[in-house]
């Protein structure tokens, strides 16, 4: 019989095939993998909070952040750049961060220039009530409660007078023994949201007339002497700037320019013409061909001409120059170039308020771009 085979036993063995060097690096394989997934995780994890933020709040809770978010951006900036020195600014600076958040406070307006022409009425501002700071505060806040928007200063008159303490030349007689300050009104108007006008009377003016006079209009043949407005000066004759020369106009562009760096952005002129009556002996000098008319729009271009983009001149006329070509024009005001009128009424007589919107909308056909129609103490816009 063939003999039986006996079937072998296997042996197992306990033991892994890694080596110990093997688990070793193994295991730091394992660490350096996680470290890597944790880095990205950290990595990655604000830009997931502000998906699942930023879909919570459009998707569940249907609302923009984009809005909110460029408005938060922009706040340090804005902050960052208001002066130190401004006591409004300082104060935007330090309020609360829930009110500098708050809607009323991103809504503020921006800034408007001083010679932009704002809508509104007008009000003559007596220079007695502009003593001093606390005065000028206190006429300008009760103007800004009545609603006023333009604050009318006549800082000089055709009495030839000028209430502050002018430094031209051609001033030097006719500076008043009480004034005031320019720079000090317009300063304190301003803050209060008013528009301070300074009023400058022109060609009207019988005292630079003496003090320069190769600005006056001169007796034909009387070898110098001034041409008065009556038979002589005991009967109340005045003198005039003469519209012809160019250094009446000068004269009166340099009182401009000395109010404009008193802070006046806006300027309105009077007595813009020739003197009522026309005369043989009136001596103008060289005309150069010009009519009183051609002469005046010449004027009023080369104001324009030179405060241009600093200051918005307005143009006062009587209502009379308005309705009837005067001898004292030679034409309407709107026909001289005149953009900004203010036509002025006679006082104490009543008018008709459909009369007056047919005179302003005439002076509108001719050119003139802003009319505001007022009596001595008021005005407003048609």
């Amino acid at each position: 019989m063939p003999r039986r085979r006996r079937n072998k036993k296997v042996k197992r063995y306990h033991r892994s095939f890694y080596s110990r060097g093997m688990k070793i690096k193994k295991t730091l394989g394992i660490l350096l993998l996680a470290a890597v997934v944790l880095g990205a995780a950290w990595l990655a994890a604000p830009y997931v909070l502000d998906w699942a933020t930023h879909t919570w709040y459009t998707v569940v809770r249907d609302r923009d952040l984009s809005g909110s978010s460029s408005a938060a951006a922009s706040a340090p900036s804005e902050a960052e750049s208001a002066p130190a020195s401004s006591a409004g600014s300082s104060s935007a600076v330090s309020r609360p961060a829930s009110q500098a958040a708050s809607p009323a406070a991103s809504s503020q307006p921006e800034p408007v220039s001083g010679t932009a022409i704002r809508e509104g009425s007008w009000a003559t501002v007596s220079l007695s009530a502009l003593g001093d700071a606390a005065a000028i505060r206190t006429q300008a806040q009760a103007l800004a409660e009545q609603g006023v928007t333009y604050a009318l200063i006549p800082f000089k008159d055709a009495s030839g007078y000028i209430y502050y303490a002018s430094a031209v030349p051609a001033a030097s007689r006719s500076v008043a023994a009480t004034v005031v300050d320019p720079a000090l009104i317009a300063s304190i108007f301003k803050e209060e949201g008013l528009v301070p006008v300074a009023g400058v009377a022109a060609f009207q003016d019988p005292v630079a007339s003496y003090t320069d006079r190769s600005m006056a209009i001169q007796y034909a043949g009387e070898g110098g002497y001034l041409w008065l407005d009556a038979a002589n000066a005991a009967a109340g004759g005045k003198a005039w700037l003469n519209p012809y020369a160019a250094s009446a106009n000068a004269f009166i562009g340099d009182l401009i320019e000395e109010l404009y760096n008193c802070g006046f952005e806006q300027v309105c002129l009077s007595a813009v013409q020739f003197p009522p009556s026309a005369s043989s002996s009136q001596d103008f000098g060289q005309t150069g061909g010009l009519g009183r008319d051609a002469q005046l729009a010449a004027d009023i271009a080369a104001w324009d001409a030179r405060f241009a983009g600093r200051v918005t001149l307005w143009y006062e006329y009587p209502l009379a120059s308005c309705t009837g070509v005067s001898t004292a024009l030679g034409a309407l005001p709107a026909q001289l170039g005149v953009h900004n009128l203010v036509i002025s009424l006679p006082a104490g007589e009543t008018q008709d308020p459909a009369a007056l919107a047919e005179t302003a909308a005439r002076m509108k056909e001719l050119g003139a771009a802003w009319v505001v129609v007022r009596d001595s103490e008021s005005g407003r816009f048609y």
